[in-house]
């Protein structure tokens, strides 16, 4: 069975138990200051398989389900064996590290809280990019067919601009550094994959 549908799963059921038990979702969020006062460090992971809605939960699962299983099949490609465990690696560490800024940002705030599967999202959505530059990708809210890297590239300096801003209550640099981790590790796995890459887009 695909990774891909079993993360799917086990975030849905993870998810939907949290969204009606209020205790369970505040012991998995991902909140910095309870972090580093008490070590909760299992919330780096926790929190990716809980969201703030249905309708979060949604995008994130259905964003995966687009590109997940396109990668799997890549990674199994490039590394000629089962693409479990470095898809794995790809997945749970995008949850990690995309959050690391976050955490040094807010361990001294408080009120600073933030769930979801978007950080590891960015990074298989990135990692199908750096893989398949050329294919066409396009938005529900912006309905104009464009290259994936050029659609990549967008994405990189709209969530950049708006992580700096540092307003409203989406996690954008928990999305951009998603997306960074999962260029780099796709370029460890398979570094031929980052001449491909440039011979597409012309450099």
């Amino acid at each position: 069975m695909s990774i891909t549908l079993i993360i799917i799963a086990v975030t849905v059921l993870v998810s939907m138990a949290a969204l009606n038990n209020r205790a369970l979702f505040e012991n998995l969020l991902f909140q910095p200051f309870v972090m580093h006062e008490r070590k909760d460090w299992y919330r780096f992971i926790s929190h990716g398989f809980i969201h703030g809605s249905i309708m979060h939960l949604l995008v994130n699962m259905y964003v995966l389900w687009m590109f997940g299983t396109a990668v799997e099949d890549a990674y199994g490609q490039l590394t000629g064996k089962d693409p479990m465990l470095p898809y794995l690696i790809l997945y749970l560490g995008g949850i990690v590290l995309s959050s690391l800024p976050g955490y040094f940002k807010h361990r001294q705030n408080p009120n600073y809280r933030a769930v979801g599967a978007s950080g590891a999202t960015s990074a298989v959505v990135f990692s199908f990019i750096l893989l398949h530059p050329d294919t066409k990708l396009m938005l529900i809210f912006l309905p104009i067919p464009m290259a994936a890297w050029i659609f990549g590239g967008l994405y990189l300096a709209y969530e950049w601009y708006m992580s700096k801003r540092g307003q409203g209550n989406i996690a954008h640099d928990a999305h951009y550094f998603g997306a960074l981790y999962g260029i780099a590790f796709t370029a460890l796995l398979g570094p031929h994959v980052v001449s491909h890459f440039l011979d597409v887009v012309g450099f």
